[in-house]
């Protein structure tokens, strides 16, 4: 009986093609499965899509969450990647087409390194838009989400019933504002000294 032709080694199952979970509609997701990869699973960027590539014998459910993972740490691996203003701007401007139809037309967008207390700001009637220096290195959708919150800053001021409605366009709101109350909650955390040699 000849062997099936998807399940021999060196030939990788394909599952379908999705959208990353979250709603984000930056890349396809295509799951490679491999009766060669034993343990490991990688990524990488490949096009308009994200390959992941995962060993045959995961279930379904192990599946998925290698792919939350694996978008994870891509995406924290690009943030790495030091982004320029002009980057930054660019960035705004696809947020912008993508979440507020365009509306929100920043005139500059930049980083800044006095910003020690604030993830960002923006001062609407320039139209600028400053980020903290030490969102650099943090995940992609962390450093997307600051500027989703002041790109609606642009429409709307304040933080009142409507701001949060219009927030609530980035699908990845709550889990970036988690990330960034864990970042302030561990630099509250007392400072322990290292075990002594007794």
């Amino acid at each position: 009986m000849p062997a099936d032709p998807l399940h021999r080694a060196g030939n990788p199952q394909r599952s379908t093609t999705s959208q990353p979970p979250g709603g984000s509609k930056a890349s396809a997701i295509e799951v490679r499965r491999s009766a060669r990869r034993r343990r490991t699973v990688s990524a990488y960027r490949e096009g308009d899509r994200t390959v992941v590539l995962i060993p045959a014998r995961m279930s379904k459910a192990e599946e998925q969450r290698w792919v939350t993972v694996m978008l994870d740490k891509l995406a924290a691996q690009e943030s790495r990647r030091q982004l320029g203003d002009g980057e930054l701007a660019e960035r705004a401007a696809r947020l912008s087409a993508q979440y507020f139809d365009g509306r929100a037309r920043p005139a500059s967008v930049r980083w800044v390194t006095n910003q020690n207390t604030r993830w960002g700001s923006c001062t609407p009637a320039e139209g600028s838009i400053r980020l903290s220096h030490r969102l650099q290195g943090m995940p992609e959708y962390v450093v997307d989400y600051v500027l989703c919150h002041e790109l609606a800053h642009l429409l709307v001021p304040g933080h009142g019933p409507d701001f949060w409605r219009l927030l609530e366009s980035y699908p990845r709101t709550e889990r970036a504002r988690g990330y960034l109350e864990g970042v302030v909650a561990a630099q509250r955390l007392p400072h322990l000294p290292g075990a002594r040699d007794e």
